[in-house]
């Protein structure tokens, strides 16, 4: 009795779309600036801080702080699809910004560069499971006719905090040091953050079931094993994605490690340093706003394609020139191809995915994309140290057009 008139009640009150759940989607956003200003925290000072107070004369051993983030980042995505159709989207959450919290404590006070390695794994378990639960939850809420949108806005807000935070903390460390003044942002990221997804945020499990009960039915359960597979390489648009996403994170990684010590190679203050590394990331976030929304009007594959070959020239840009303002046009260039490429990525794999198991493929994708920062880290390094700066980013540029020309030969546009 009490079960039945229930019922009715909890139906109008989960439904689908932007416009429907307008408050919910507004506190995941704010929620993923703040985790992606967790992240802005290290794009500008934490290879500084490798070279300039460790004393760390590799590349190699400077970049190997990206080298566990993305590892471990990797792994944390391919469990969160996992984790979150058993424990909720909102568990998963919650423990990301858990195990996000020690991570600015532990740059503050590293004595020595392992503690930052170890931080920046912490840092990976974070993103993993935290910005995964902000995109998932989004494209949840909204249903399929917008996920480009919701993809873009998520994106939007994470990377506009990495840009506003990297140029912040460039601007910090001019004025008061590498440590510990600019880190202290990361402190108040990470508490607001877990704050906010612990007392408001609510679980959207009932959203997947709505929008599963209307969607065409599964022939039968399908293994994780079996999604994996079908994700990595199986389907030729989930591959396309796949190998496109780890190559654009591949490119974000290398840049995350080497522009700085590039930049600082020509003499480059630490606070024009700070504008380069945030011109890119916020041109990047700024605009999936309207890359995200024409990623379904458009489609994804063209954006695709067009978004690797632009970032391949601006990296190929930024390698062979000596100066700042060409260094602007190529990070304004990187940042222009990355918001075309990103949001229609994580679009397209959930195009290609069941809903019943898109949780799961998202987190396959998102693994394979971000093992890309290890990847790209630690080959830009190696090539740094026998070839030069210089060489390793033309490398990775060259990598990055071939990437898509592989999305323009596999992928497959899909009707909408």
């Amino acid at each position: 009795m009490s079960d039945a008139a229930a019922a009715p009640q909890r139906a109008p009150s989960v439904r689908l779309g932007l416009k429907e759940n307008w408050p919910q989607f507004a506190l995941l956003v704010l929620i993923n600036a703040f985790v992606g200003g967790m992240v802005g925290i290290e794009r500008t000072v934490v290879p500084l801080i490798g070279a300039e107070e460790f004393h760390i004369a590799s590349t190699t051993l400077v970049v190997s702080f990206i080298v566990s983030f993305g590892v471990v980042k990797a792994c944390a995505n391919l469990i969160s699809g996992q984790l979150a159709d058993k424990w909720g989207r909102k568990r998963v959450l919650i423990l990301g910004w858990l195990v996000g919290l020690p991570v600015p404590f532990m740059i503050i006070w590293a004595p020595s560069w392992k503690w930052v390695i170890a931080a920046n794994a912490l840092l990976g378990i974070n993103q993993g499971l935290a910005w995964s639960m902000t995109v998932i939850m989004k494209i949840d809420l909204v249903g399929p006719k917008s996920r480009g949108l919701a993809v873009g806005l998520n994106e939007f807000a994470g990377y506009l905090a990495v840009g506003v935070t990297a140029y912040l903390t460039g601007y910090l460390a001019s004025e008061y040091g590498l440590r510990p003044t600019p880190i202290y942002l990361g402190v108040a990221y990470a508490i607001l953050g877990a704050a906010l997804s612990i007392l408001l945020v609510r679980d959207t499990r009932e959203h997947v079931r709505l929008e599963t009960a209307a969607h065409a039915h599964q022939a039968s359960p399908i293994s994780f094993r079996e999604i994996f597979v079908l994700t990595s390489f199986g389907d030729r648009n989930l591959f396309a994605a796949s190998q496109a996403g780890l190559v654009n994170n591949l490119n974000d990684g290398m840049s995350w490690g080497i522009f700085p010590l590039f930049f600082a190679s020509f003499g480059l203050a630490v606070d024009r340093i700070g504008i380069l590394k945030a011109v890119y990331p916020a041109t990047w976030g700024i605009l999936q706003v309207a890359t995200g929304p024409l990623s379904d009007r458009w489609g994804r594959k063209g954006l695709i394609v067009a978004g690797m070959w632009v970032q391949a020239a601006g990296l190929f840009l930024t390698g062979a020139t000596s100066h700042f303002e060409l260094w602007l046009v190529g990070s304004l260039l990187l940042g222009l191809g990355t918001a075309m490429v990103y949001p229609s990525l994580i679009a397209a794999v959930s195009d290609a995915s069941h809903p019943s198991w898109r949780a799961r493929s998202l987190s396959v994708y998102r693994f394979w994309r971000d093992l890309g920062y290890a990847i790209g880290a630690l080959s830009a390094g190696i090539i740094a140290d026998q070839f030069g700066l210089s060489a390793a980013i033309g490398s990775i540029a060259a990598l990055t057009f071939i990437s898509g020309v592989v999305v323009a030969a596999f992928m497959r546009e899909r009707p909408h």
